[in-house]
């Protein structure tokens, strides 16, 4: 059955339909800013990578749904607050203010009527001077409440507001966010990229895509809106197109939890069977995926990993729905169970249209990313405020407000670069050589090979032999004659963060009767533990103090690292792995909300997290 493309609004997140453009023809003008001139005096560049963290999927108040929900801040705004200075947060509460920059940003904010109603209140702006404004701005709230639900019923009738989708002002709007960009992108010390998001939700099934800008040379004049297409497959041409007129681009997909078993779907859009044509058409325009933000984690849901003792990772389980409707399928939903569908249709000479990469993100909407559990401020301007986080934003339903107690902080994206430039992070971007975590600084590695070691990690130059004897993380291992890949794993812990618990290298794998499986090897742990003959760990102990929301690194490990060879390799089956490193116990971002409010923990959240990270995967194709 083919989907329907009807988009309607959920709890707080209102998606919306932008200016009208068809993917062959929106690329026929372009937007180029002069790049940077640098050299490698002035840029510190490591050929054997450094690792930069950043966020790619960071929305202001010139996204709708930013707008609607209490955010004050610009894109400018979201680019100071990454390189460190304080930013107003709206909300009832105080301003916004990381405690460590980050090395990268991009601002994403959504295509659909991208800017249009934060620049309403600019007098000097043409959009104050549309019918709507005044109206959308009214002091008013019947006034501006009544504006809203007119612009919200056209969305879901698919006919947009003629007034709001003027093409000329929607490239001046393009125009500044990219000139904004520059601005503050300074090559050694600061990165940013121009990007946006398209807003896919099929009957409030998540399918949304950041498109990812490269450098500002030839980008298309206008971003591309869900109104042009519903659809990922004319999203891909819109990409691909512009590609061919010089721009370099790529997207990442996320919130798979919230999908409903849509986002890794085995048929097309149509519900036509994957061919390889189409794995590759995927492959080429989004290589990464995020496993983890605001909404939720997507790697695993323990209704599909029933043996993995880490699975109920914050799982954020709702659709898009305003109703908060649960989604009924978990398979489609989650990364690990697509990474083994992946293996099956390549092994059937269909491809693989789910080799991502791996990188955690934001999807804050009011500009700052709060990826830190004791700086946390919530998704929207008016969560601003931890009364509003636990106890219920007045005029909320309550089903509202416990999706937003439900929320995580945000995760990280975390990329092995040889220099902090556009060019450097795009590259490690798209060849995949990158790591998510759900918001701490840890670094991991992850090479695969055949020719490694036992005692290679113990060696001063083991770097420069894992790159030139192996594959790093995002790579394919090629076929061997027989012999079980080794791999070399490092994981360090962030500098002033929680000590590490283990690390675990996930494996999947297609046997000969075409059926997928999954194991868990814990293969490095802290406190000299070991693993049992079922290869369970103990745990790692918890030191969290819940009334204090506080914890000490008495337990863990500030590093581990191995060398670890498959003993159950199977030289002629499809398999994939990758690792996940777990930190010791920490109190939650709600526990630090009720020490702040001087009341007890919520019953009905966790009080503590053990925060992680994730390599992308090395693949093996036995072909």
């Amino acid at each position: 059955m083919k989907k329907s493309i009807f988009i309607s609004a959920s709890f707080i997140i209102m998606f919306l339909i932008g200016c009208k453009n068809d993917p062959k023809t929106n690329v026929s003008e372009s937007v180029s800013h002069a790049e940077e001139s640098t050299t490698e005096s002035k840029v510190k560049v490591n050929p054997n990578k450094d690792a930069y963290f950043g966020n790619l999927h960071v929305h202001t108040s010139w996204s709708f749904d930013g707008y609607t929900n209490g955010s004050v801040t610009t894109p400018d705004d979201a680019y100071r607050w990454a390189k460190g200075e304080a930013i107003p947060g709206g909300g009832g509460g105080g301003d916004l203010q990381i405690k460590v920059p980050l090395d990268w940003y991009a601002v994403s904010d959504h295509a659909e009527y991208m800017g249009v109603f934060k620049k309403m209140e600019d007098p000097e702006s043409p959009f104050s001077k549309l019918p709507i404004a005044k109206r959308i701005t009214s002091d008013d709230v019947s006034v501006s409440f009544a504006a809203f639900a007119e612009v919200l019923d056209g969305m879901n009738k698919g006919v947009p507001q003629d007034e709001l989708t003027d093409s000329n002002l929607a490239k001046s709007l393009w125009k500044e966010i990219i000139a904004i960009g520059d601005k503050h992108n300074e090559p050694g010390k600061f990165t940013t990229f121009s990007a946006f998001e398209w807003t896919s939700a099929p009957n409030n099934r998540n399918l949304h895509r950041v498109v990812l800008f490269g450098n500002n040379s030839n980008i298309p004049s206008l971003p591309y809106s869900v109104f042009d297409s519903a659809k990922p497959e004319d999203l891909w041409v819109y990409m691909e197109n512009a590609r061919t007129k010089g721009a370099t681009l790529l997207a990442v997909p996320h919130n798979g939890n919230a999908s409903d078993g849509m986002m890794f779907e085995l048929v097309d859009s149509e519900d036509n069977a994957i061919t390889k044509a189409y794995s590759e058409t995927r492959m080429r325009n989004e290589p990464l995926y995020e496993i983890t933000q605001i909404k939720g984690t997507s790697e695993v849901h323990p209704d599909l990993s029933p043996n993995d003792e880490f699975a109920n990772f914050e799982l954020w389980d709702y659709t898009l729905s305003a109703i908060t409707e649960r989604p009924k399928n978990r398979k489609g939903s989650y990364l690990r169970e697509a990474y083994k569908d992946g293996l099956k249709l390549d092994s059937e000479g269909a491809g693989n249209p789910f080799k991502y990469g791996i990188i955690g993100d934001s999807d804050t909407h009011n500009s700052a990313s709060s990826i830190e559990e004791d700086n946390y401020t919530g998704k929207f301007g008016m969560e601003n405020n931890p009364e509003h986080r636990l106890e219920g934003i007045p005029g909320n339903k309550e089903a509202s407000n416990q999706q937003i107690r439900e929320f995580s902080s945000g995760g990280l994206a975390g990329v092995w670069a040889e220099s902090n430039t556009r060019e450097s992070i795009f590259e490690a971007l798209k060849r995949k050589e990158t790591f998510g975590t759900s918001g701490p600084r840890m670094k991991v590695r992850f090479f695969g090979g055949y020719n490694y070691s036992e005692d290679l990690v113990s060696q001063t130059n083991w770097l420069n032999t894992a790159y030139e004897s192996g594959v790093p993380m995002g790579s394919n291992l090629q076929s061997s004659t027989g012999k079980s890949p080794t791999f070399v794993i490092h994981a360090v812990k962030e500098a002033d963060g929680a000590n590490l618990d283990r690390i675990q290298v996930i494996k999947g794998w297609l046997d000969a009767n075409g059926k997928t499986h999954e194991k868990i090897y814990n293969v490095a742990m802290s406190d000299g533990r070991t693993a049992e003959s079922n290869g369970n760990v103990s745990d790692v102990g918890n030191t969290v103090d819940i009334k204090n929301a506080s914890y000490t690194n008495d337990i863990g490990a500030t590093e581990l690292k191995t060398v670890w060879t498959d003993p159950d390799f199977n030289a002629q089956q499809y398999a994939f792995y990758y690792v996940r490193v777990l930190e010791i116990p920490t109190p939650r971002w709600s526990t630090y909300d009720a020490k702040t409010l001087g009341i007890e923990p919520r019953k009905d959240l966790p009080a503590t997290i053990q925060e992680r990270a994730w390599s992308s995967p090395i693949w093996y194709n036995p072909n």
